[in-house]
């Protein structure tokens, strides 16, 4: 079995991106691993070059500023370094570059590959996710956060990232079939100094909006206002991805969340309820087999 890993990053200096935790997290797993480094000067080239080149191969790609969408330049450029990598490899292991996968979990992914690997059936592996807000204490409680998505997938021609790089489907539209990898995706896309953190949100949201719309909704403070746009909260009580470690220790912000935003919302209930009865309500950008 061999296992290609790739990501794509643009930026990563300037807004912050632990991309660098991200690779690490999953390179153990990886025979070869892309990244595809986005047109930019702010030393994230520098960053990628620092890690450990013996699995790493670099692409460059300009990105089509003009795509402002749906975030849709992102699958573009999602699907640009799957391509890249080794036609060898059977599994394409995807980690977005706010992601980090626990080294606990190592083992079980492994495995599910190895297990799947013979099962033509089996399109790609689901995780798990924990998306952390405001610091690395609190985790996103509400029915807004994704709680599955794919981030192993067959190394095949007929799969592509969807939408806005989520997930994936099949060329055709339509979505993959899975099997869990029993296995937990951090998420840290909402932790990072505020100022770092309102820098990143409007170089993000550019890629979904025109200017008109980010003139009325993002742009003019100078630092992002984690209390402003909290939703319900929890405590995390588990350990971090060890990769994640130094970057933890050296945070310079506090971000005290209000765990009394953990009273579930009218819309937080109804869907606990209808999945109790066995009604699923969430979005699923996949089937699971």
């Amino acid at each position: 079995m061999r296992v290609g890993g790739f990501t794509i990053v643009r930026n990563a200096v300037r807004y912050d991106y632990p991309v660098r935790e991200a690779i690490l997290s999953v390179l153990p797993l990886c025979d070869e691993f892309v990244v595809s480094i986005g047109d930019c000067d702010d030393g994230t080239e520098e960053l990628i070059r620092s890690l450990p080149q013996e699995k790493l191969r670099i692409i460059h790609s300009v990105w089509d500023d003009s795509l402002r969408e749906g975030g849709v330049v992102l699958a573009k450029e999602t699907d640009k370094a799957f391509a890249a990598l080794g036609a060898d490899c059977d599994w394409a292991f995807y980690i977005q570059a706010d992601e980090a996968v626990h080294e606990d979990d190592h083992a079980r992914i492994r495995s599910a590959m190895e297990r799947h690997l013979d099962e033509p059936g089996v399109d790609g592996l689901l995780f798990r996710y924990r998306h952390f807000y405001g610091s690395y204490d609190h985790v996103g409680a509400s029915n807004k956060w994704y709680a599955h998505e794919i981030r192993i997938v067959r190394n095949r021609p007929d799969i592509r990232s969807y939408r806005d790089a989520q997930g994936f489907r099949k060329s055709d539209g339509s979505k993959l079939r899975v099997k869990p990898a029993d296995a937990w995706m951090h998420h840290y896309g909402w932790v990072r100094e505020p100022s770092a953190m309102q820098r990143k949100l409007e170089g993000f949201q550019r890629m979904y909006h025109d200017d008109a719309w980010m003139e009325r909704h993002i742009l003019g403070p100078e630092t992002f206002e984690y209390e402003r746009h909290v939703t319900r909260l929890e405590k995390f009580r588990g350990t971090h991805p060890a990769v994640m470690r130094e970057r933890i220790a050296q945070r310079s912000w506090t971000f005290e969340g209000d765990i009394s935003f953990s009273r579930k919302s009218l819309k937080d209930r109804a869907k606990d309820l209808l999945k109790r009865i066995g009604i699923d309500t969430n979005y699923r950008n996949y089937r699971l087999v």
